[in-house]
């Protein structure tokens, strides 16, 4: 029997995993996307396969990605984070993680929310702009797109890939917020 054609081909399980379960599936809460965005910008210059694997020390160092917890970090917790091995330890990521947890919260005081945003946007260029001028850092239009992507914003799964089709249905099942 042979192996199911993917977007990318690799023999590790976790990236596997990522692709089949995750990769482009829709995320619409608000806690899921903040999560995918900021470990997006960690992964800007790295390998993904390097914050997979991270992950789970990404969630314990960051309160979960709850933006309301880590929307209090401070001057503390951005040291705490730069002595975490378990972790990319980059100020400016780590700093912008925060940064992003505020504004965050801040849309949600506007009477917006981080969903809406994502959702609505077009491109990556357009997501880019539209987070950068609510506040968020370390969201260049790469990030911005390779996040649309992780969340289902864009299917980018090949037409060869054998999840593609499962995706586009559970795409189209998604209330879209904001609409």
């Amino acid at each position: 029997m042979s192996e199911p054609r993917r977007c990318w081909s690799t023999a590790d399980p976790a990236y596997v995993e990522y692709h089949d379960r995750e990769w482009g599936r829709p995320v619409t809460d608000e806690r899921g996307l903040y999560e995918r965005l900021c470990l997006e910008g960690f992964q800007s210059g790295l390998s993904w396969l390097t914050i997979l694997r991270k992950r789970e020390a990404f969630r314990a160092a960051f309160a979960g990605f709850e933006p309301d917890a880590v929307a209090r970090f401070g001057e503390r917790d951005v040291r705490r984070l730069l002595d975490d091995a378990s972790i990319i330890r980059h100020r400016g990521k780590i700093e912008a993680t925060i940064a992003n947890a505020r504004s965050t919260v801040a849309l949600r005081e506007t009477g917006t929310t981080l969903d809406r945003v994502f959702w609505a946007a077009t491109s990556g260029e357009q997501l880019s702009k539209e987070l950068r001028r609510a506040g968020f850092r370390f969201v260049g239009p790469t990030t911005a797109y390779s996040a649309m992507q992780a969340c289902g914003v864009v299917n980018d799964h090949l037409a060869s890939c054998y999840v593609r089709a499962a995706v586009e249905r559970e795409l189209a099942a998604v209330t879209r917020p904001g609409s």
